[in-house]
């Protein structure tokens, strides 16, 4: 019988000699999600046979690697702001540059205690608005996003990360159907021009819905459509922040400037590219 460590040293062999640069990491996650075990449970009891169906279980999450399937998608969950998210087919992976959109929101905010309205046009998984949901405890917020199957995972992810009684889901068009005021727009909108998606790496371009990812030819059709619907959606003074591409800080800089809002802050990601912008309603 194959043992944990044994199973373990394997797949992390196989990943390796695929070519995974997180092949320890991937082989790990794995083995876990595969035994639903937590991690001190495999670090303390190593020597614990797999039974048929727990070996069943990681063959098929290998292949499923090996075809360059995300790890998050074949586990279900990622981690993001220090909270659970599940995911679904109709969901981005919630990825760590994110957080920057989160951490800027939340530096320009400098009382949390207010009863702030929120909107997340295209929430996806509901990350950004439930980690915002989570640090501001009198916020509300209201999720937008133009998949059912999306904001069913959003609306769980609220509720399971215990936010669910201040939130609200909706379908819409971007702000077709949403009337305001708000004190803050959060979005990680789709920002990939039409054409560059075809040449994306196999994780992405196979396993991210497109509807997450095309942005129109240029990449800037969402922001064109948030922009112009700030000043009716927004509060005076109230916060747009969103994430940008990482070529895209001089044409959201215009179109800024061409809907009135004044820009406070280019952030930037751990690899130091501009990651996200925050506007203000003059």
């Amino acid at each position: 019988m194959t043992t944990r460590a044994e199973a373990l040293r394997d797949l992390r062999r196989t990943l390796t000699e695929a070519g995974f640069e997180t092949a320890a990491l991937d082989a790990r996650l794995l083995l876990l999600a595969a035994l639903g075990i937590p991690a001190t449970d495999l670090i303390t009891r190593p020597d614990v046979p797999l039974s048929a169906d727990e070996a069943e279980i990681l063959a098929a999450f290998a292949r499923r690697r090996l075809a360059h399937e995300p790890v998050a998608r074949i586990v279900g969950t990622r981690e993001f702001w220090g909270l659970p998210f599940r995911l679904s087919p109709e969901t981005l992976v919630p990825r760590p540059d994110t957080e920057t959109l989160v951490e800027t929101a939340l530096d320009l905010i400098p009382d949390r205690r207010p009863p702030l309205r929120i909107v997340d046009f295209g929430t996806g998984s509901g990350c950004i608005l439930v980690a915002l949901l989570h640090e501001l405890p009198n916020a509300t917020g209201l999720g937008i996003d133009l998949s059912f199957g999306a904001l069913a995972t959003a609306r769980a992810n609220a509720a399971e990360n215990g936010v669910g009684d201040r939130s609200r889901f909706a379908l819409s068009r971007w702000a077709d159907a949403v009337s305001g005021p708000f004190d803050l727009i959060v979005s990680n909108p789709p920002y990939i021009a039409s054409g560059v998606i075809p040449g994306l790496a196999e994780e992405v371009r196979e396993h991210d819905p497109r509807l997450a990812l095309d942005g129109g030819p240029d990449g800037l059709e969402p922001y064109r459509i948030i922009l112009s619907e700030a000043k009716r959606l927004l509060e005076p003074g109230g916060l747009v922040v969103v994430e940008i591409g990482y070529d895209q800080e001089e044409d959201l800089t215009g179109l800024a400037a061409a809907h009135g809002l004044e820009i406070l802050r280019v952030a930037h990601d751990l690899s130091g590219n501009p990651r996200c912008i925050a506007m203000k309603r003059s």
